[in-house]
């Protein structure tokens, strides 16, 4: 396996579920190695101090430790589907901005030592922005999903689990149907699957798991 990128990753990190979303769609393998973030590795440490997921290593020895640039790395070097046709980086900013800062307090308010109720509430006023997009095309740039879905529905997806019956009776019925179609399709499926976390000794793992899984569509 030698040559391929080297990519820490957490299997329930939003972050690094859209970064693996990107590697699929552009038919991109890698050796992956699946971090307890407990106690994560020292090699990503050496090779990323601010010591979070994901971290892609590339064969030339470039670190990229932003899930975006993953994203736009991967995309660059194949896009069949066009994802990089299909961008809105207000869409993706507000996401990574408010969406994820009231989503975090919803999601640990013991962490925060806040009302999580008010912060629940505030991200679903995020996604009206969302389901009134959703009302014009069945994906957030058109017709076609493309990198700023991949972007945000690992997030809606975790801000739905937090309380999925209260989510689904919020009036926001396009932007559940979107990241439903999104759970139940084969590029999820292949982005999340299970690997051990990794220890220094072990053979590198190759991601996806088996070569016909490269290059999965998107929409299924």
């Amino acid at each position: 396996m030698s040559g391929l990128p080297i990519l820490y990753s957490f299997r329930r990190c939003p972050y690094a579920i859209r970064a693996r979303l990107a590697l699929l769609a552009s038919g991109t393998a890698c050796a992956i190695r699946e971090v307890r973030l407990s106690a994560k590795p020292a090699e990503m440490i050496a090779v990323s101090p601010k010591a979070t997921v994901p971290v892609l290593v590339l064969p030339d020895g470039r670190v990229l430790d932003q899930s975006l640039d993953i994203m736009r790395w991967a995309l660059g070097r194949s896009d069949p589907a066009g994802w990089l046709d299909r961008v809105d980086e207000a869409l993706i900013a507000a996401n990574d901005g408010p969406f994820k800062h009231h989503l975090d307090r919803a999601k640990y308010p013991d962490r925060f030592d806040e009302d999580p109720t008010i912060h629940r509430d505030a991200c679903v006023g995020l996604l009206r922005p969302l389901e009134d997009r959703l009302a014009r095309a069945s994906n957030l740039c058109g017709e076609l999903q493309g990198l700023t879905d991949a972007a945000i529905l690992p997030f809606v997806r975790q801000f739905a689990a937090i309380d999925r019956g209260w989510f689904d009776a919020q009036h926001v019925p396009r932007v559940r149907g979107w990241l439903d179609r999104f759970l139940v399709g084969p590029l999820f499926e292949a982005a999340l699957t299970r690997f051990a976390p990794w220890k220094p000794d072990d053979p590198e793992i190759r991601f996806p798991a088996e070569a016909d899984c490269v290059g999965v569509p998107i929409d299924g």
